[in-house]
């Protein structure tokens, strides 16, 4: 049993990460509270240090933060009487999923209650009539994926842990992944939501169909907001028809920058795929090393690699849109193009792809940067990535969503001093968010704020519109209890 009077562990993370003290007196947890969590919930009420420590990290660098208890509810109602007692008593609560996420949003960094949803696990119902499916959050997303695949149907968010993340996370992030190019993010595919607020309360946010212009929209004030404002029990989520066909080829460029302006040039051309990948030299050969694949020939001079990918249901029509494609190419330097010929290939070429945070991480200690851009603006970004770098000591390994202008910029440790990455390289964050900003992008496109983000969001927003999110958190949650210290 877990003693009030237990020493707290100290957290151990990489680089010093400002937590802010909050305005709320929160309540320690004491064994009064211990007590009515273990008669709620029985065994799933966690409380012994090796389980805390267990649930205290996500994918965040090595960030750690055990809270002072685990809670693992199986209903809605079971959430309900926990939020509601938190509430009462003052005790922060973070949600969490599978914590794949790479911002901090699913760290307990004041402690409290880590609210784990993993037994929300089930599929509610398929819907084929009018395309959609009811899910609990905690069903992993390539689950839910195969699942409706199964029916001819298709839910194309598929961010790079889809193996592994929940959708209840990939709501609270407003995930994308390669698919978003053509199809969107999340947040388009979110029909209505079942939540619990804060103070106990049960509400579903919308409803079952495709038109609602009935009131404010809270289903898309929730989705993103990051477990900030309630906790996600039940999604109901639009699906369309599953893609028949697809076409897959990998472009080698001699030049990275290049590389870049070639991803809006192709939909200049009217043309717009499935999934439109940039990779530059070291994500792939790290990739490669850490995988063991080496069936991808990387040559000296190539510089970056195009992924892209055409799906449809007309094989005609997609070899039509591959020939657009390589005529568009054929205005860069590139090396030869592959296409994959099987779904082995296939399987592989995107596998790499989705390997390449996990190769990264494996590599060095680092800090993964989610920028966004405008597409035609994004050999701009790539350019400053790399001047920002040298201005400031530091290598970079990037990767990302070209089509969407989404730029994953790994920053590598190396040979920094513990002096240049806690004290210099913020300063150098805050130089490329400035760049980004100016060319009308902005400091998040999928990972969210979370922790690790949150003192940048003053260059993405002005502070009259900081307020007004602030004030909509404080509606929500008016002590304050619910994933406190994140976004701002």
């Amino acid at each position: 049993m877990y003693s009030v009077t237990e020493k707290r562990i100290i957290p151990k993370f990489v680089r010093p990460i400002q937590t802010t003290m909050s305005a709320y007196p929160f309540h320690a947890i004491s064994n009064t509270d211990i007590q009515f969590f273990s008669e709620l919930l029985g065994s799933n009420a966690l409380f012994s240090e090796e389980q805390r420590v267990n649930y205290g990290h996500d994918e965040t660098e090595d960030l750690s933060f055990p809270p002072s208890a685990v809670l693992r509810p199986e209903n809605t109602e079971e959430i309900s009487k926990i939020m509601s007692y938190c509430h009462e008593h003052g005790i922060p609560v973070t949600p969490a999923g599978a914590r794949t996420g790479l911002s901090g949003g699913a760290l307990p960094i004041h402690g409290g209650i880590l609210l784990s949803m993993e037994k929300f696990n089930r599929i509610l119902h398929i819907d084929e009539k009018n395309h959609q499916v009811t899910t609990e959050p905690g069903v992993i997303t390539q689950v839910l994926q195969n699942a409706v695949k199964e029916k001819g149907l298709f839910y194309p968010p598929d961010p790079a842990s889809k193996g592994s993340c929940f959708i209840g996370g990939n709501v609270s992030e407003n995930s994308g992944g390669p698919k978003a190019v053509k199809y969107g993010v999340t947040k388009d595919y979110v029909l209505n939501l079942e939540i619990v607020l804060p103070t106990g309360e049960i509400i579903w946010t919308g409803a079952n169909v495709l038109k609602n212009a009935t009131g404010y929209n809270l289903t898309q004030l929730i989705v993103g907001s990051e477990g900030t404002l309630s906790i996600i029990t039940k999604i109901v989520l639009k699906l369309i028809p599953h893609p028949t066909h697809d076409l897959l080829m990998l472009v080698p460029f001699f030049d990275a920058q290049k590389a870049c302006e070639a991803v809006a040039a192709i939909f200049q051309a009217g043309i717009t795929p499935s999934g439109l990948e940039f990779m530059e030299r070291d994500a792939l050969t790290w990739t490669q090393a850490f995988t063991g694949e080496t069936s991808i020939p990387v040559a000296d001079n190539h510089q970056a690699h195009l992924i892209i990918e055409v799906d449809g249901f007309d094989p005609d029509q997609l070899m039509q849109e591959c020939e657009k494609i390589l005529g568009v190419l054929e205005g860069f330097e590139t090396d030869e193009i592959l296409f994959a010929d099987s779904d082995a290939q296939k399987n592989t070429l995107w596998s790499l792809r989705r390997k390449a945070g996990e190769a990264v991480k494996a590599q060095s200690i680092y800090k993964e940067e989610d920028t966004v851009v405008p597409r035609y603006a994004l050999p701009q970004l790539l350019f400053h990535v790399k001047e920002i770098g040298k201005k400031y000591g530091f290598h970079s390994v990037c990767y990302g969503h070209a089509g969407d202008g989404n730029l994953h910029v790994n920053i590598i440790k190396g040979d920094l001093s513990d002096e240049q990455w806690n004290n210099e390289l913020p300063i150098a964050i805050r130089e490329l968010f400035t760049e980004v900003i100016k060319l009308g992008g902005t400091i998040s496109g999928e990972h969210g704020i979370g922790l690790v983000q949150k003192s940048y969001m003053d260059l993405a927003f002005p502070e009259v519109a900081l307020e007004l999110m602030r004030n909509i958190k404080k509606v929500f949650d008016p002590k304050g209890i619910l994933n406190p210290g994140k976004v701002f």
